[in-house]
């Protein structure tokens, strides 16, 4: 039995459950994650994780619906790089870099035959 076919859908829905916690633990408790926010920008802290979270939330549900597939991941990884180049250099930033990596490959697989993407496209014109 091959299973390398599993190996996109496994990663895209991995890193959309990653996504998608965080996003939505943004939203309702943004308060948790002002540690996180640089100081510079701590004024705005709250409206800022409340953005990112709605970003990761938004992303993340694309991601799983494989709906702009390479697109969202690839915005997913941009944005944890983004991140992870504000942590320094720590654990949390190493296991960041790896996640982000983990975007760009399926940024760079593309549509999976499990995504809504695969399905539009090997589907139009035929009739219902």
């Amino acid at each position: 039995m091959e299973f390398r076919e599993y190996a996109p859908i496994v990663t895209r829905i991995g890193l959309s459950a990653v996504f998608l916690w965080f996003g939505i633990s943004q939203l309702a408790d943004p308060g948790y994650f002002l540690g996180y926010v640089p100081d510079a920008l701590a004024a705005q802290g709250e409206t800022l994780l409340l953005a990112n979270g709605i970003f990761e939330t938004v992303f993340g549900s694309l991601l799983l619906l494989g709906l702009f597939t390479r697109i969202a991941a690839l915005l997913l990884g941009l944005h944890l790089l983004g991140i992870a180049g504000g942590l320094g250099y720590n654990d949390i930033a190493v296991r960041d870099i790896g996640l982000t990596l983990a975007a760009f490959s399926v940024a760079l697989f593309g549509a999976d035959r499990w995504t809504l993407d695969y399905h539009r496209k090997n589907h139009r014109g035929a009739s219902p």
